[in-house]
């Protein structure tokens, strides 16, 4: 009986042995395995090829007046979106950057009636092969239009319609060369860039407006081009954002110059709150505005400012 208990005990001594030695086994082939699969992963990641955002900045503004001895209007209500977003792709010596610019902005108030006080659909993409020293053989196609209709406002008349969505529309196709020296600032040059004007309402092309030949809905123009861009944040609540468009037409009058300038200058309060402020600055030579004075046609510096403060968020 002795024997027999004596060598039930040897059996489990050795079972148990057996078993921890092969849990020990497991555990560090586990280990290993595991050591194995970090280094690999870490040699094996992928780089991050697409880096994508978007800013929303809304502004809303209300005031009323009740027996208000100073006078004013009695209501007024005024709303102002921008949308900035882009998604840029990099891989080894390729880029291909795509920007959306959109703004639309609204007034109501008790004198004026209602009526848009910002409008802007702006749509570029730009891909670009890297030879060295910052310098990129690119390509860019850029959209500039409106949402909706527009009118002018003469102080004697009723408002007159002047423009639409896709009325006027300027389409550019341009190969050229793009200098980044560093992230914030870019520089696109071309010497042939191919440019159309698009009026597809036909009361605006009958009138020949924006250039069109009249009854005609697209002219095409052939010119010289340069895009300068720049971007830079000032401490953590100060952002500012500026484009510069110059095209010379070589088909027409070249020495007048067709000027596009945007600047934003935004200002964080908290996460959520921000003021922002933009100037925009165009000249083009084809577009005829009248003079609220003389009522002489010709072509002017269009000049459009806003200020407001109100939600914004990053994404």
């Amino acid at each position: 009986m002795r024997k027999f208990t004596l060598s039930i005990a040897c059996l489990l001594c050795v079972y148990c042995t057996t078993v921890q030695a092969q849990n020990d086994w497991m555990k560090t082939d586990r280990d290993e395995a595991a050591k194995k699969l970090k280094k690999r992963d870490d040699k094996d990641t992928i780089p991050k090829l697409w880096f994508k955002g978007m800013n929303i900045n809304v502004n809303i503004n209300q005031g009323s007046l009740s027996n208000w001895a100073a006078g004013g209007d009695n209501f007024s209500f005024s709303l102002g979106s921008t949308v900035f977003a882009w998604a840029n792709y990099k891989k080894g010596r390729r880029e291909w950057s795509n920007v959306a610019d959109l703004a639309y902005g609204y007034i109501n108030t008790t004198s004026l009636g209602s009526r848009k006080s910002d409008d802007r659909i702006d749509l570029t993409s730009k891909y670009g092969y890297d030879i060295g020293r910052n310098w990129f053989v690119s390509g860019l196609v850029n959209l500039r239009t409106q949402f909706t209709d527009g009118y002018l406002y003469p102080s004697d008349t009723a408002a007159e319609f002047n423009s639409t969505f896709f009325s006027p529309a300027y389409v550019l196709v341009s190969p050229g060369f793009d200098y980044k020296p560093s992230k914030e600032f870019s520089l696109f040059l071309s010497p042939v860039t191919a440019r159309f004007v698009v009026v597809m309402d036909q009361f605006l092309s009958n009138q020949g407006a924006y250039g069109v030949d009249t009854g005609k809905h697209l002219k095409y123009e052939m010119g010289a081009y340069l895009s300068a861009n720049y971007i830079k944040t000032f401490a953590k609540n100060m952002t500012y954002k500026g484009r510069l468009d110059l095209f010379s037409d070589y088909r027409h009058n070249p020495q007048n110059v067709d000027i596009f300038f945007t600047n934003a200058l935004e200002l964080k309060v908290n996460k959520w709150i921000s003021a922002l402020l933009t100037l925009d600055m165009i000249y083009d030579d084809d577009t005829k505005i009248k003079d609220s004075k003389t009522g002489v046609e010709g072509a002017r510096l269009q000049i459009k400012q806003v200020i407001g403060i109100g939600f914004a968020a990053k994404f």
